[in-house]
């Protein structure tokens, strides 16, 4: 009796020991792309260094930059790594603050807020788009990826806020800007009713078209963006960019593509190159009131849709599960090139600059 007994006791912990094995090596493996074509069989690698599945209490501050975080009772705006640049506040009239995000139920959930009486700055800009505006009555949050990458497939899961506000996963480099997309929850004014099923996504020349996309489609989602969570990808390589919703491919387009675009709309030479998307980029995650779709003119306006503890906070979320970029092995080691070549150049003129220093100053 005692030896079954202690026998039965072995298994038991045997097959224990088995269960947490195979639950602990799952927990480990990193995700998968959500695709459903062909490129899933390529051999993907997570690039930890700009993926955040934000399941922890606090916000990753090696990974991201909080624009607007305060300090003294007022929003700072000074990038951790770029101290000498000056950040964008936000498209007026909303202004970014570092408060308005949480952390709930493994999500971000970034927040526009009906705040007058925020610390707003008395900076009045001419913006590249639209009409200069005050910043007052509404902030929105942004954060920006501390670390760049260049090629990939880049991954989001995410649920637009559902009011006048853009939800926004865009991305910056030289010279260029990458809107992966620039959601409008809710188009309420006459003839914005499509707004809210759109997928607007850009590339942009900012070298030669001050900022103008050199390629952009606007397109039919079929669905409310609001209305629930998606996943939106986007395989991006020098062969060009495939667009995924939902594991589907949706839309694509190759250099020449874009090239072909931008000599059809825009003013550019018979040797214009259309595909900017060549340099690395840092992501984007924020939100926007763009004048031109529609400004909320108060608490109730904004929170409109909004649950009854949206309505009485007076603030609408843009809510994150998780931002996932992948590269193939060869574009990682071209990467570290880059960046040792990168490394190498600034070496190079930090000994010219204290050469030259000596010079002026032997003489």
């Amino acid at each position: 009796m005692l030896k079954t007994f202690i026998l039965h006791n072995i298994k038991l912990k045997i097959l224990l020991f088995s269960a947490l094995n195979i639950l602990a090596t799952h927990a480990q493996e990193a995700p998968k792309p959500f695709l459903a074509d062909s490129t899933s069989s390529v051999n993907w690698i997570l690039n930890k260094e700009v993926s955040d599945e934000f399941n922890d209490s606090e916000i990753n501050e090696d990974l991201w930059y909080i624009v607007g975080k305060f300090k003294d009772g007022k929003p700072v705006y000074k990038h951790p790594d770029k101290p000498n640049k000056k950040v964008w506040k936000g498209r007026a009239p909303s202004q970014f603050s570092g408060r308005n995000y949480r952390l709930e139920d493994g999500m971000l959930k970034l927040e526009a807020r009906w705040e007058p009486d925020f610390p707003f700055s008395d900076e009045i800009r001419v913006p590249v788009f639209g009409d200069p505006l005050p910043y007052e009555n509404i902030t929105t949050a942004c954060f920006i990826a501390r670390k760049s990458f260049k090629y990939g497939y880049v991954e989001i899961r995410s649920k637009a806020a559902d009011a006048e506000v853009t939800s926004a996963f865009w991305s910056m480099g030289k010279n260029l800007e990458f809107d992966f997309f620039e959601m409008y929850g809710d188009g309420r004014a006459k003839g914005k009713e499509h707004l809210d099923k759109e997928l607007w996504w850009s590339i942009r020349d900012w070298k030669n078209l001050k900022g103008k996309p050199s390629y952009t489609e606007r397109k039919d989602l079929g669905f409310r963006v609001a209305d629930d969570f998606h996943i939106y990808g986007i395989e991006w390589d020098e062969t060009g960019i495939k667009y995924y919703v939902d594991g589907k491919l949706f839309s694509s387009v190759t250099p020449e593509e874009a090239t072909k675009w931008a000599k059809k709309n825009r003013e550019v030479g018979e040797d214009y190159n259309g595909y900017v998307a060549t340099n690395p980029i840092n992501i984007w995650l924020d939100m926007e009131i763009f004048p031109w779709q529609g400004i909320p003119k108060n608490k109730a306006d904004l929170t409109l849709n909004g649950t009854p503890e949206q309505k009485e906070k007076g603030r609408m979320d843009f809510e994150i599960d998780y931002v996932r970029v992948w590269q193939k092995s060869t574009d990682k080691k071209e990467e570290k090139e880059l960046e040792k070549e990168k490394v190498k150049k600034e070496t190079k003129r930090k000994r010219e600059k204290k050469e030259k220093r000596k010079r002026i100053k032997n003489n």
